[in-house]
């Protein structure tokens, strides 16, 4: 993996490590940490000791989102073309992510704004710092919200809450996320990591490859009739219950001790 000081990389207990390390800007995107971040998660797929992922932001934010230093409109020139940025660079993250067969956790250890806290969105479970705050800054600058925002916000809070959000950039308190079902939980800034360490170490203690085939089937199921997902349950359910995690599992549970499961 080609090293890089955007973004730091640590392997252990199954757990890859990812923090965004571009504290002085908020842990905001240049094209660097976008390459970083998209390697890191390569890695994840490319890689079997890697278990589960546990992203997080280093400093007092998670991500500011695109660091606009870049973008600067009184330093002349063409007009940037936003779509080719989201075609080269967020996109391809975003989609890693969601297509990981593994579990991702996000540590939002501060603010989350933009493209910053649609990533965080994209992972499988969000726990967030009771000091951090979400915020759809894209109304602020003329913009709309990127990096799966449109979809994650209307699919998991609804329509109405949704266009509120986008349209005012009213920041959203990590303890309100939760109780909207947004994030999975807002624990107190000091037992963030910790808690999320702790989260993403028995997650990658687990039976990885029916914890994949859980993460793939609730995604789809929002594009599927209820016929379609049974039958998409059943492959799956045959795919784990022939898989050496399933025979572990149960020989465990008759033997009453803990399971020793490998993702296989």
């Amino acid at each position: 993996m080609t090293a890089s000081r955007t973004v730091l990389s640590a392997l252990a207990d199954g757990v890859l490590t990812l923090t965004l390390n571009r504290p002085d800007k908020l842990n905001s995107f240049n094209e660097e940490m976008h390459l970083a971040l998209r390697e890191g998660v390569q890695r994840a797929h490319d890689d079997s000791d890697v278990r589960a992922v546990l992203l997080t932001g280093a400093g007092r934010g998670f991500c500011a989102g695109q660091d606009l230093g870049d973008r600067d409109p009184r330093k002349g020139g063409p007009a940037p073309d936003l779509g080719a940025t989201l075609d080269s660079f967020y996109n391809p993250t975003l989609r890693l992510i969601r297509a990981l067969e593994k579990p991702v956790v996000c540590a939002v250890n501060g603010v989350a704004a933009g493209a910053g806290a649609n990533i965080a969105f994209a992972c499988d479970i969000v726990l967030a710092a009771k000091s951090a705050k979400f915020i759809q800054a894209f109304a602020k600058i003329g913009l709309i919200p990127d990096a799966g925002g449109t979809w994650s916000l209307s699919r998991i809070l609804g329509e109405p809450r949704a266009k509120a959000l986008a349209l005012t950039a009213e920041p959203l308190p990590a303890e309100k996320a939760a109780d909207w079902g947004l994030i999975w939980k807002a624990v107190d800034d000091a037992d963030l990591m910790d808690q999320a360490q702790a989260l993403a170490v028995s997650l990658a203690a687990g039976p990885t490859l029916g914890l994949g085939l859980t993460k793939r089937l609730i995604q789809d199921a929002a594009t599927r009739s209820l016929d379609q997902q049974l039958d998409a349950e059943r492959d799956a359910q045959q795919q784990a219950g022939r898989s050496a995690d399933y025979a572990e599992g149960v020989t465990a549970f008759l033997e009453k001790r803990p399971a020793r499961f490998t993702g296989r």
